[in-house]
């Protein structure tokens, strides 16, 4: 009987923390058939869900890190165990304890950054807007027609700026009344939600709201599926509800008003990756493939694994910011695929999905194999 109050403390912990679900878990193993950490090591989902269940789990360990919550076992999960919420609530778990391993000790740094600066990196919060010198980017006043909000990554990682020049570009053309919140932004959060820290998520998204409603933002539109999701989804938890469109959207729109023309071709082969948050998380399959497929010359070839079954680029759920040995990364699989059907370009829409990728792409030597782009990249060239 000693051993059975702290174990029932446990799973009644697991509960309180959102991972009430993993009692409904019969252990089929379905979550295991189709996670993509068992594409590259053995890893068992069904395990933690089990040990979860009896109050067993070791939270010291890194398992409880590795979901990417790419969504794949929810999506055939028969009884609706939720292993998402069921990782994060172990992870809150851990956060509270102050229990990190080694591969994770990246996120402390991270949470330093966000709470002092409000991004990922300790990057200066008066520099986040500084991609946008020269682009002809205004500042957001109330009564413009959208704010973009390009989120951490495409402020200020010198390979996504591009993303966010060439999202700038665009939006220009087609002459939409837009504007930036620079310094006023905070990260939306989403990633360090992922890993626990639920404090400083809702810290996070309380500036960001305040922000918005302070500027009479109405539509938001966002070059993240991970921006998206939280805008979307997790920020009505704050009973607050703006209008929030992804620029894959919002390009198919624009195009399909007549607002943008394409006036040149893209004599290229391109295969699409759907990224997980994008994708299985919010349904947005076809107009990505919509706007390639209106660009004259541009011939578009799907991979193994697309659209509901999209291999995970590996980097949702927080890994975005741990450590992943090369041996071990799904980017690296997904390249093989792209180059397997014969595409000279990967294009996404995500900046996570672009990061991994192009990492795997300078390490197994395939700069002259296959690009990485996002789709604005493709279209500032077309317009």
């Amino acid at each position: 009987m000693e051993t059975e109050a702290p174990i029932r403390e446990v799973i009644e912990e697991i509960k309180e923390s959102g991972g009430d679900a993993v009692k409904f878990c019969y252990q089929c193993g379905k979550c295991d058939t189709v996670c993509p950490w068992n594409k590259v090591r053995n890893f068992s989902m069904r395990k933690l869900i089990r040990e979860a269940t009896f109050g067993l789990t070791e939270i010291e360990h890194e398992e409880i890190w590795r979901c990417t919550t790419c969504g794949k076992c929810v999506q055939r999960c028969p009884r609706d165990v939720q292993q998402i919420k069921n990782m994060i609530a172990l992870r809150r778990m851990a956060t509270g304890y102050g229990v990190f391993p080694t591969a994770i000790k990246p996120v402390r740094t991270v949470s330093a950054g966000l709470t002092a600066d409000g991004n990922p990196f300790g990057e200066d919060r008066t520099k986040r807007a500084e991609w946008a010198k020269g682009h002809s980017v205004k500042t957001f006043e109330e009564g413009m027609e959208i704010l973009y909000f390009p989120g951490c990554y495409l402020s200020y990682d010198a390979r996504l700026k591009k993303v966010a020049v060439a999202t700038a570009k665009i939006l220009n053309k087609a002459g939409v009344n837009f504007g930036i919140l620079g310094a006023g932004e905070n990260c939306c959060g989403e990633s360090i939600r992922k890993t626990g820290n639920e404090d400083l998520f809702k810290q996070l998204a309380r500036e960001n709201i305040k922000t918005f409603i302070d500027n009479g933002v109405k539509k938001i539109l966002v070059s993240s599926p991970h921006c998206y999701h939280t805008f979307k989804n997790e920020y009505p938890e704050f009973n607050v509800h703006f209008e929030i469109v992804h620029i894959s959207q919002y390009i198919f729109e624009l195009i399909n008003e007549g607002r943008l023309q394409i006036s040149k071709e893209y004599a290229k082969k391109i295969t699409y990756h759907d990224p997980c948050y994008l994708g299985r998380h919010n349904g947005i399959y076809d107009e990505p493939r919509g706007i390639l497929r209106k660009i004259p010359g541009l011939e578009l070839i799907e991979m193994p694994e697309s659209r509901e079954d999209s291999l995970c680029c590996g980097m949702g759920g927080g890994r975005i910011w741990m450590e992943t040995p090369m041996s071990e990364r799904f980017a690296n699989l997904r390249l093989e695929q792209a180059i397997g059907v014969g595409a000279q370009e990967l294009v996404t829409a995500c900046p996570y999905c672009i990061t991994n990728f192009e990492d795997s792409r300078v390490v197994l030597n395939y700069d002259d194999v296959i690009q990485v782009k996002d789709i604005t990249e493709i279209l500032q060239e077309v317009i």
